[in-house]
C-alpha cells in the first residue's frame, strides 16, 4: 500500500469528503494498545491521506482517556511524516473570535493524568521542543487555510488543560493574565509525542467560543461548541485539500532527526523488548 503523506487527526465527520477516493479503513493494534478509532485510508487527487477519529466514532472517548501513544504509533506504523491535529479551541482574547482559526506557536502543557513519552523503562530520552510545532509544516497549513478562505490568525500560544470539565472563571482568568490565547484540551501530549516518533506535526485550532472569561458574552457550553464546529468543518476540510497539494517531498526542517541527540542512555545498553515496542522510532539509530 502507498505510504499516506498526511495523517490527520480530528473528527470523525473530516473524512466524509467528496474528493475521497479508494478508501479503506485499518485497524491497527500498537505496543501501547488500540487507536482511538480504525484509520480511514483515501486518496484525493492521487495523494493518500489517513484519518484518525481522536475521540473514537461517536465521539465517546473524553480528552483524558484519548490513547495519544497509540494514536501516534499507528500513524508512524504507516510510514505517515506530517500530521496535522484539528481541534476545538476557546479564545481567551477579544480579537480572537468564535469562528475563526488559528495555527498556533507555542504550547502549553497543563494536563495531570496523561502519559506523555514513549519512552522510559530503561530508555531515557530528552527530545527539544522549544518549537513545539513544525514550523515549515505550520507555514503551509497557514497558506493552506487562508486559501480557503479561513478567517486565520497565524500564530497564537495554545493551553491543554486537562478536562474534561470546563474552566472556571478563575483559571480563564489566569490563562489570559499569562498572555495565553487559546485553550483546549486535545493538543498535549499529542505534540509532544509526535516530536517524538520523529514526525512534523501542526494544529488547525477552530474557535468555538470565548471559554468563561468574557463579562458579556455567554460561558462556553457543549451546544456552543457542536454549533461552531459544524459551521468550521468545510473549511477545515477545504484546508487539508489545499495542504495536500503544498505538500514538499521532504519538509525543510529537523523534525526527522529530533531524536538524533536525544539519547541519554546509550542504545546498546537499551533492553531488547524496549528495542522492540520502539523499533519504528529506534531502527535507524541501531547500529
Amino acid at each position: 500500500m502507498e505510504q499516506p503523506i498526511l495523517g490527520v487527526i480530528g473528527g470523525s465527520g473530516l473524512y466524509e469528503m467528496d474528493q475521497l477516493e479508494q478508501v479503506e479503513q485499518r485497524q491497527i493494534e500498537t505496543p501501547f494498545g488500540p487507536t482511538s478509532s480504525p484509520i480511514t485510508i483515501g486518496s484525493i487527487e492521487g495523494m493518500r491521506v489517513a484519518f484518525l477519529a481522536r475521540h473514537g466514532i461517536g465521539h465517546f472517548i473524553s480528552p483524558s482517556e484519548v490513547n495519544y501513544r497509540a494514536n501516534i504509533y499507528a500513524l508512524k506504523m504507516l510510514g505517515v511524516k506530517n500530521v496535522i491535529g484539528i481541534s476545538a479551541c476557546g479564545s481567551l482574547r477579544e480579537d480572537y473570535e468564535p469562528g475563526h482559526f488559528v495555527v498556533p506557536d507555542q504550547l502549553i502543557d497543563f494536563t495531570r493524568r496523561r502519559e506523555s513519552s514513549f519512552f522510559g523503562n530503561g530508555l531515557v530520552v530528552h527530545v527539544g521542543v522549544a518549537q513545539p510545532f513544525c514550523p515549515a509544516l505550520s507555514d503551509q497549513l497557514r497558506a493552506a487555510a487562508s486559501a480557503a478562505g479561513a478567517n486565520l490568525h497565524p500564530r497564537g500560544s495554545f493551553i491543554t488543560i486537562e478536562g474534561p470539565r470546563f474552566s472556571t472563571r478563575g483559571e480563564s482568568n489566569l490563562f489570559r493574565s499569562w498572555s495565553i490565547d487559546i485553550i483546549g484540551m486535545t493538543t498535549a501530549p499529542e505534540a509532544f509525542l509526535a516530536r517524538e516518533a520523529e514526525m512534523c506535526y501542526a494544529v488547525l485550532a477552530h474557535i468555538t467560543d470565548y471559554d468563561v472569561w468574557h463579562d458579556v458574552e455567554a460561558p462556553v457550553s457543549v451546544d456552543m461548541v457542536i454549533e461552531t464546529l459544524a459551521q468550521n468543518t468545510a473549511t477545515a476540510k477545504a484546508t487539508i485539500v489545499n495542504l495536500l497539494k503544498l505538500l514538499p517531498n521532504k519538509q525543510d526542517c529537523d523534525c526527522d532527526h529530533a531524536l538524533r541527540d536525544a539519547f541519554i542512555t546509550p542504545i546498546e545498553k537499551v533492553p531488547a523488548e524496549v528495542r522492540e515496542k520502539l523499533a519504528p522510532m529506534l531502527e535507524k539509530y541501531i547500529k
